[in-house]
């Protein structure tokens, strides 16, 4: 395995300035935004596909410092009933995937999306329970009318471009268990699989142990976010796993996303890259820090620190005991 960074959390340093920094601190790969929530702060997506010399001077720019690109991510909405929303991920997403292509990075990281109740709808609708029959309902007509036909096109695209598609399992969105993605995968494509954050898994009640397992028996996990949550049970008693509240009102939330080792114990982050190598993993670790707690670099180094003591680095030797 080995380790990188979503490079969101230093969109202020200059691309070379950022590279040198990931460096700096040890690790092996970047993943880079190239638009949607991420931004592209990094990645001027349409000078690169305009452009041969600059594509190749940006690669040169990651390789020459030692570096990889594990993904390219574009998390967006493009099944979102605001249009001019949807066509942005849309667009983004294609170009994303052209790129990869063209650059040999082998993974575009997105959102599955949600639609809306209805093709009259104006924001997406996420149901979550399955009584009244109502959300059941609307949750048939999206998966049926708008998830599944958009991702059977992207997963053949992908496939003709020769690049994985990841898609972070994260709450307000379609596919957001290793059951979803499970389902979407089978009625689509083996191009689309998981981008699995285990902080995700927390807040929802999933081991992320038994979500790697599930979906890395179905090899289906194409890249690996590390990013803790801590579950707060006092506010959970009062608010819920599914606390609406703003993630900055940290001391009543229910849960808060933390960095690695300081939500669950590193026995947990060690069993989930055993997990990882067991199920044939071997890919980058992707650090993402989005700590409310913490400055940037702190929660960075923290992640960078803890992760370097249970990341297996080496590939499995011979049993030469057994």
């Amino acid at each position: 395995m080995r380790l990188g960074v979503f490079t969101v959390l230093f969109g202020s340093k200059p691309f070379e300035e950022m590279l040198d920094h990931v460096k700096a601190a040890g690790l092996d790969a970047v993943e880079i935004g190239t638009g949607g929530y991420p931004g592209n702060a990094h990645c001027p997506l349409d000078e690169l596909l305009e452009d041969e010399q600059k594509r190749k001077d940006y690669l040169d720019a990651v390789t020459s410092r030692g570096l990889t690109i594990s993904a390219f991510s574009c998390h967006g909405n493009p099944i979102s009933p605001d249009k001019t929303f949807a066509e942005e991920s849309d667009a983004t997403l294609r170009k994303t995937i052209k790129l990869a292509s063209l650059l040999g990075v082998p993974v575009v990281n997105a959102f599955s999306g949600t639609a809306g109740d209805s093709e009259e709808a104006k924001q997406p609708n996420w149901p979550v329970v399955a009584w009244p029959t109502e959300y059941s309902d609307i949750l048939n007509w999206q998966w049926e009318n708008k998830l599944i036909p958009y991702w059977k096109e992207i997963g053949e695209l992908a496939e003709q471009h020769q690049v994985k598609i990841g898609l972070e399992l994260h709450g307000g969105f379609l596919v957001h268990t290793p059951y979803t993605m499970l389902k979407l995968r089978e009625a689509t494509c083996d191009a689309i699989g998981a981008n699995l954050d285990p902080s995700h898994m927390w807040w929802q009640g999933i081991d992320p142990v038994a979500a790697i397992k599930i979906l890395g028996e179905a090899g289906a996990i194409h890249h690996f976010h590390a990013k803790d949550t801590y579950i707060d049970q006092d506010n959970v008693n009062m608010y819920g796993l599914t606390d609406m509240q703003p993630y900055g009102i940290l001391q009543t939330r229910a849960w808060t996303f933390r960095s690695v080792g300081c939500g669950h114990s590193m026995q947990e982050w060690s069993d989930m890259m055993s997990a990882l190598r067991l199920y044939n993993y071997d890919y980058v670790v992707s650090i993402e820090h989005e700590d409310a707690l913490m400055s940037t670099e702190e929660g960075f180094k923290r992640a960078v620190k803890n992760l370097d003591d249970v990341l297996i680095r080496e590939p499995n030797t011979e049993m030469w005991w057994a």
